[in-house]
Formats: structure tokens, sequence, C-alpha cells
């Protein structure tokens, strides 16, 4: 069951406090960045967010689950509505998780533009 854009909507405006949060269509389901950062899934209607050691000390009570089947665990966060808390736990999270790499033009696309 793919997620209905409603719910994509509402999570990410939850989110918001956190910093620029984005969304990009994955495979039928949703990549969910903060400030660039890649950092949740939102899956059949559900919240993932990767497990890092400051998510381990503000979540000790969430569940974790893989987002979809061989995937490795997330986070699953039952509550969207606290908005307060998934601010808070957003931006510990992707205070821990790198920048993105900057993409390079492979030699061949440069080398077609001459």
């Amino acid at each position: 069951m793919a997620s209905r854009q409603e719910f994509v909507q509402y999570s990410t405006d939850q989110l918001s406090g956190a910093g620029t949060i984005t969304y990009r269509k994955m495979f039928g389901e949703y990549g969910i960045y903060c400030d660039g950062k890649f950092f949740a899934l939102i899956c059949n209607d559900q919240l993932f967010v990767k497990i890092t050691e400051a998510g381990k000390r503000l979540g000790q009570s969430l569940e974790t689950a893989p987002p979809y089947e061989g995937a490795k665990p997330y986070f699953l966060i039952d509550d969207i509505d606290n908005k307060e808390f998934l601010t808070e736990f957003v931006s510990e999270t992707c205070k821990e998780l790198p920048l993105p790499k900057k993409k390079t033009k492979s030699k061949e696309t440069r080398d077609n533009k001459d």
C-alpha cells in the first residue's frame, strides 16, 4: 500500500520546526530530508527515522522496525501529532548525520559538453 499524499504532507508539516523539510518520491514511497540531509522514510503511511545515538537518548520508548522488507531498522514514530517532540527528535538526529556528498559530473558527461 503506497502512502497517501495527505499523510506525507501532514507529517512533513509536523517536522517543519526542525529545519527545511523536503521529500522525494522513492520507489513508490517517500524519502524525507531536513536541510538537505536524508533522515527518514514514509512507507505505508508510517514515519521511520534513522537511528542515531541522539535518537536513542530521546526516543528510548520508541519501537524500531524496518520500513520495508530487507531494510535495516529505523525508529517507527507512531505519534506524529506531538510536534514539540518531533522537532527536538529530528533536530538532534540530523545533527549526527553527515552532510550529503556533492554530486560530481562524470568524466563522460564533462567530455560531452565540449
